[in-house]
């Protein structure tokens, strides 16, 4: 019993707080603020902390199948909730395409960056003063190799250089303003009073607790990892990104062309999606 009231405490108080119009309204601003200052972090970080190794357990487990996790618990929680409001299956995968939308436009633009990169970089071996090659401020010379990929060249212990966006810091902040769009609507619905199980409550402290890890993630990359401009350049794809999707085209109204914004069919028929 008491577990369950802890549940049900925790779970409207984020809803409450991810469902809030200043939330929904300012979350971005703040997400743009945190990729813009930062790096500035970096000043007051210790360089011996296990976050400043691209080793530690939570980069490895978390960041490198960063969109697996948010489609297992994002998927989770849209599907059932938009199954127990109205138990159709066409409109649960109606909303669960959302997130095959979202990992499609991740996918083509990690192709479009490798495409890119390859296009604007170079593959360089460093000479080694300790082969008698004249170095510059304690730098070694760099030999141009021409023909090689950036995966061939960083492979054989070469450096790539060439225009670059943060890809990390593009799925982290895309993931972050999707998790956000997508758990908004377990407030209002709690507030109609629809059926909040403990399996659906769990999931959405899941989700939430997964953007806190994002969050967390995205601030270590920054602090830790600082990279101008690549990081700015994958932050602002990201928000991009989330503005043309559920900004855009998903204010269209469902249709067979466009799967509406989240909780569109489930509190109200009405195309602006939000509830009565």
């Amino acid at each position: 019993m008491f577990l369950n009231t802890l549940l049900v405490v925790l779970t409207d108080l984020a809803a409450g707080l991810m469902g809030s119009a200043n939330f929904r309204r300012h979350f971005h601003l703040f997400l743009s603020g945190l990729i813009m200052f930062g790096p500035a972090l970096s000043m007051w970080v210790s360089q011996h902390s296990i976050f400043a190794k691209r080793t530690n357990f939570l980069y490895r487990a978390f960041l490198r199948s960063g969109w697996g996790w948010t489609c297992i618990f994002v998927g989770s929680f849209v599907f059932l909730l938009s199954f127990s409001v109205r138990r159709s299956l066409v409109l649960s995968l109606r909303h669960l395409s959302r997130l095959v939308v979202a990992g499609v436009l991740w996918v083509g633009f990690r192709k479009l960056l490798d495409v890119l990169e390859n296009a604007t970089g170079s593959c360089y071996e460093p000479l080694s003063a300790v082969d008698g090659q004249p170095t510059v401020d304690g730098q070694p010379f760099l030999l141009l190799r021409e023909g090689a990929s950036k995966q061939l060249c960083v492979g054989n212990g070469m450096l790539w250089r060439g225009y670059e966006v943060s890809e990390d810091i593009f799925l982290l902040c895309l993931c972050c303003l999707l998790v956000a769009e997508e758990t908004a609507v377990f407030g209002p619905y709690l507030t109609l009073g629809g059926p909040s199980g403990a399996p659906l409550r769990l999931l959405f402290l899941f989700c939430v607790t997964l953007l806190g890890l994002w969050m967390f993630l995205l601030l270590c990359l920054l602090a830790y990892f600082p990279a101008f401009p690549t990081q700015i350049l994958g932050g602002a794809l990201g928000c991009l990104s989330w503005r043309g999707l559920y900004q855009g085209w998903y204010r269209l109204g469902p249709s067979w062309y466009c799967p509406g914004r989240p909780g569109v069919g489930l509190f109200t028929t009405k195309e602006g999606g939000k509830p009565e």
